[in-house]
């Protein structure tokens, strides 16, 4: 089922760490297994920040090896780091096998990522200017007190309740996903794409990588694809209509942007707000009311309706 929320601040920064978690807690219902966050602060100049996992949570069960095996591995994405010449300014250990630095590169990002995710076990989970990509397992109060985000302010943020139903319960399976190899491009999505082998084949075919078999992740893909073509964010989305097979109601957000498509069969529930000050979005309108509690209007976007929102 799942569940799907954003939220974008036009008026500029405000608590979207704490109103992202209580949007997607009012969502919990549609997706127990993991919960993930996009959320979106405000960017220093020169600097980008870099989330990644080095294992899943289910691994800390597997034996006391393990954390040996944890601490190995994130030595040497720091032996990597430090070879191609970036600079790490601040580092965090959210877990003990999830990591939040921010990190100056003037070289080839691509080539960063991929240097990093050869380590064995490691997983880049978000590289961006503004973007902080945060999922695991548990609900969004469980996730948001283990990684704190009720303190981070920012202006737009995107989410996501997991009910996992033809992939694994794990982090590389949960949303949002980051569009590889772009900075501060997230997806997330709440339906079912039917033609994603033939898609993820041929987006492999022209070089971009999978790290799981969850179909929604094509979609951040496909994003990727279609802005390295020089498309704009609303033609991605417009295009996507036509090219995507199955039932999907899907968010994207950037650097300063929030967008939404629905198919064309609108099977896939969203509920939209908009004031002067935000426009959320989520798959039922319990989560807006979570953080707009007064009387508020709300509708409901058509079938192929493309929408994007700038900060």
């Amino acid at each position: 089922m799942c569940g799907i929320a954003g939220l974008i601040h036009r008026d500029g920064a405000g608590k979207i760490g704490e109103e992202m978690t209580s949007m997607l807690q009012a969502l919990k219902h549609r997706g127990p297994d993991s919960t993930g966050f996009a959320v979106y602060g405000l960017p220093e100049e020169k600097r980008f920040v870099l989330r990644f996992k080095v294992a899943e949570q289910e691994d800390l069960s597997s034996g006391f090896k393990i954390h040996d095996v944890i601490k190995e591995r994130h030595k040497e994405v720091d032996q990597r780091i430090e070879s191609l010449g970036a600079e790490v300014h601040e580092k965090e250990e959210a877990t003990e096998y999830a990591f939040r630095y921010e990190v100056s590169f003037d070289g080839d990002m691509k080539n960063l990522a991929d240097f990093i995710e050869d380590v064995e076990g490691a997983e880049i989970l978000s590289m961006g200017n503004a973007l902080e990509l945060i999922k695991d397992l548990g609900d969004a109060t469980v996730v948001s007190e283990q990684y704190d985000l009720d303190d981070f302010k920012g202006t737009h943020g995107i989410g996501h309740t997991r009910m996992a139903t033809e992939s694994d319960v794990d982090i590389r399976s949960a949303h949002p996903y980051w569009a590889y190899p772009y900075n501060d491009i997230s997806v997330v999505h709440n339906g079912q794409i039917t033609n994603y082998w033939i898609m993820r084949r041929e987006m492999e075919r022209r070089g971009h990588r999978f790290v799981s078999n969850c179909d929604s992740e094509l979609l951040a893909v496909y994003t990727a694809h279609n802005l390295e073509q020089g498309a704009t964010l609303e033609d991605s989305l417009k295009s996507s209509i036509k090219d995507i097979d199955g039932v999907f109601t899907y968010l994207v957000a950037t650097q300063d942007s929030l967008g939404m498509a629905k198919d064309t069969m609108a099977a896939k529930p969203m509920v939209l707000y908009e004031s002067d000050d935000i426009v959320a979005l989520a798959s039922e309108e319990v989560s807006i009311r979570s953080v707009v509690p007064q009387e508020i209007d709300t509708w409901d976007p058509y079938d192929e309706e493309v929408r994007v929102w700038r900060t």
